[in-house]
């Protein structure tokens, strides 16, 4: 059921955009192609199961493992959670 001025799939609307967004942005940082045989931020070699297993990898896994860490605060963000884009 519907509350104020949101339309009856609001919500529903709202999450499945979300989850959109962030599939498109996973899907858009894929490596892909041949990668380098060393790491594109602190130069340490990758080890060449890495990158069989993951084509086009860019990075060690330490650096990878800190992009990670970097990226969660972004996924946290909700940018359609604001009340007036629930008013349209």
């Amino acid at each position: 059921m519907a509350s104020g001025w949101a339309d009856e799939g609001a919500v529903n609307e709202q999450i499945d955009a979300t989850i959109k967004d962030a599939v498109l942005r996973a899907r858009s940082r894929l490596p892909q192609g041949e990668g380098p045989t060393q790491c594109i931020e602190c130069a340490a070699a990758i080890p060449e199961a890495r990158r069989q297993a993951m084509p086009g990898v860019r990075l060690c896994v330490a650096c990878q493992a800190a992009q990670d860490r970097r990226d969660v605060a972004f996924s946290l963000y909700n940018r359609r959670g604001s009340k007036d884009s629930q008013l349209r």
